[in-house]
Formats: structure tokens, C-alpha cells, sequence
């Protein structure tokens, strides 16, 4: 897999947070809860976050937790039920991803496993991060995102 390493600001977010398997149902957390919450208090064409709290491998599924985050400015308010949180800076390996939902897993796996083989993957936040004009092709279901793994 290919992927470039940066060096990325820390970023402040207000995230809502999804407990439960991770795949398919975080698209819908997403279509369901989050967008129409996004909606409601005016954060649109921002960017967004996905970041796993827990590894899927050693956590039980319906212990697992993910935050849907939108990046807001300092002075932003944030209210519940929103909570806030900064996504670290720090040197990121950044992968792009183009594909569905249920491919992100998959692709996430390789991507860990590819780092870890390379001895370069680090401690820290895993995070999925979409631009601030994402779109999901509505016919198939495609996207596209940024996987950012925390690198020495």
C-alpha cells in the first residue's frame, strides 16, 4: 500500500461517540446520527474525523468505541451532545482510501499490518480523516478518506 508520512497540526474537535462493532454500522452512525446532528449546528463543509478508540482485534465487539469528529476554531462552543477533544499532532503515515464502508476494516488491517512489517508504526490515535467537501457517490456507495497511522 502506498502512503506518504506528514507531519500534522493538532486539531480541535467536537465528536459524537458510537459503542458497538465497527464495519457497516459506523456508516450508518454517520447517515443516521451524526451528519443530522453536524447539520443542526452548522457544521458543514468542515472536516471530519473517524477515530477508532479501541483495536477491534482485542476488544470485543460490542465493547468497541468510535468518535465522529468535525474540526471546529478555538472559540467554537461546543454543546452536548457533543463532547471535545484534539487530535494530536505528531508524524502521521497518511494512505488514500477509495472504496465503500464495508472495505474500510480490510484496508485498515493491511495498512497496520504493512507499517508494523516495516517496523515504522507508533503508539497513538489511528484516525480516518475526510475533506471538507466529502461525498459518497449515492449509486455505489464509493468514497474517499485519508487513514492516518501514528509513525516514529
Amino acid at each position: 500500500m502506498e502512503y506518504e508520512v506528514k507531519d500534522l497540526p493538532a486539531v480541535r474537535v467536537a465528536y459524537l461517540r458510537y459503542k458497538g462493532p465497527f464495519g457497516a454500522p459506523i456508516g450508518e452512525f454517520w447517515k443516521e446520527v451524526f451528519t443530522p446532528w453536524q447539520k443542526a449546528f452548522g457544521l458543514v463543509n468542515k472536516v471530519t474525523y473517524g477515530v477508532a478508540q479501541d483495536d477491534p482485534s482485542t476488544t470485543p465487539p460490542e465493547q468497541c468505541r468510535y468518535d465522529a469528529c468535525v474540526e471546529v476554531s478555538a472559540e467554537y462552543p461546543i454543546k452536548e451532545p457533543a463532547k471535545e477533544a484534539t487530535i494530536p499532532a505528531g508524524r502521521y503515515a497518511v494512505a488514500k482510501f477509495r472504496g465503500t464502508g464495508d472495505q474500510v476494516p480490510q484496508m485498515w488491517g493491511e495498512f497496520f499490518g504493512q507499517l508494523h512489517a516495516e517496523g515504522k508504526a507508533d503508539a497513538g490515535a489511528c484516525f480516518e480523516r475526510y475533506p471538507a467537501d466529502y461525498a459518497m457517490d449515492p449509486a455505489t456507495g464509493v468514497f474517499e478518506a485519508e487513514l492516518c497511522i501514528p509513525v516514529k
